[in-house]
């Protein structure tokens, strides 16, 4: 069967990335032909955009001086280049893609089944940019005589997002579709209550491949870790860097980063890009305790069977986090302040039964491969 993948772009976000990979992986390992849908980029701006561009590029300069940094349709297309250098040369070698513009590009005989895959893909906000909010409900598709879920797909919070007429378009395009499958539990109760859909709670695909997987994904140059405390964090700030000094003076671990602030826009391009995925896998391999505020360094901590502590962010979404630890029995690995880490600081630094862990990831993979299985026919 000739199935297609579609996530959210694929760009410098380490989850996200291999979320796409393990989707495809274990669908091709079922004996199917399967493509990722992935934008391409676009860095052609209207000409009133680019005059705002030129104008504010003038002013800056005269406030701040001619090294300003200028934000100018090149200046993004070098960005983006620079900080997908690694990120992209992975995305190109492992994940076989459909770059388009627009979804609306694909014809009904390219493909037999549309899965709406993982990462928070239903999350509003996160879609309208691309694919869009009702065709990450594959309303491009309305009309084909092809088959539709989702596996694994995300709201990313607890509550609704969606506008009055968003919904209505969604819930028409939701029970057209095959099966439904979410990653959290709370995502169950969101599909009922706003889409009118029965939706079964699956693991997200990072966890259908196990860590040898991935460790083969990992190049015989690619350097050991400096360090024995991973530190994978999207938000820095004083209480975050409390909790990992704390962590590391009592395990006695040298703190090390797999990641750059891609986003900060003080840093130059060299500082922006993004190190290697398979240097963030080494991380894991190498760690021997990992701190993180991001739901996929949480699932890899787990799936290489790794001491973790878990720093929730409410602004991202805490729904994530805590059906994850809900489904493993590792709620109390997760901590939303100093103040509270300090409360629990010895439990938190004691080893986790991974027998116990592994026993209920095994059966959770089952159910999710049946529900593949079935869903495809």
């Amino acid at each position: 069967m000739r199935i297609a993948i579609l996530t959210l772009p694929l760009h410098t976000n380490y989850g996200g990335i291999l979320q796409a990979y393990a989707l495809q992986h274990i669908l091709q390992s079922m004996g199917h032909e399967v493509l990722v849908i992935d934008e391409k980029k676009d860095f052609k701006f209207s000409l009133k955009r680019r005059i705002e561009m030129y104008v504010k590029g003038k002013i800056k300069r005269l406030l701040k001086g001619k090294n300003a940094i200028i934000y100018s349709p090149e200046y993004y297309r070098e960005l983006w280049e620079a900080r997908t250098k690694h990120t992209g040369r992975f995305i190109s070698e492992h994940i076989a893609r459909r770059v388009v513009s627009k979804v609306a590009e694909l014809t009904e005989n390219e493909f037999d089944a549309y899965v709406v895959g993982s990462d928070q893909i239903w999350r509003a906000r996160y879609a309208r940019p691309f694919p869009g909010v009702t065709n990450a409900f594959l309303q491009f598709t309305q009309g084909w005589d092809v088959k539709r879920l989702s596996y694994a797909a995300s709201f990313g919070v607890d509550e609704w997002e969606y506008t009055e007429s968003e919904t209505a378009d969604c819930a028409a395009m939701a029970r057209l579709f095959d099966a439904v499958s979410v990653r959290e539990a709370s995502g169950v109760k969101l599909s009922q209550t706003y889409l009118g859909v029965d939706a079964q709670h699956v693991v997200d695909p990072t966890m259908l491949l196990d860590a040898g997987t991935y460790t083969q994904l990992i190049k015989a140059d690619t350097p050991h870790s400096s360090g024995g405390l991973m530190c994978y964090l999207l938000d820095q700030g004083s209480e975050v860097g409390q909790i990992v000094s704390s962590i590391a003076k009592t395990k006695a671990l040298k703190p090390f980063s797999t990641n750059t602030q891609t986003e900060n826009q003080q840093l130059s391009l060299e500082e922006r890009i993004q190190p290697p995925v398979e240097e963030w896998l080494q991380g894991f391999r190498d760690a021997e305790f990992v701190v993180t505020d991001s739901f996929h360094a949480c699932i890899f901590s787990i799936l290489f069977a790794k001491p973790f502590v878990v720093i929730g962010n409410r602004s991202r979404g805490m729904a994530r986090f805590e059906s994850l630890l809900q489904m493993f029995g590792l709620t109390d690995r997760l901590v939303c302040s100093y103040e509270d880490y300090l409360a629990r600081r010895e439990s938190l630094l004691l080893p986790i039964d991974y027998e116990r862990v592994s026993s209920i990831l095994t059966e959770k993979r089952s159910d999710a491969i049946a529900f593949l299985q079935k869903a495809l026919g």
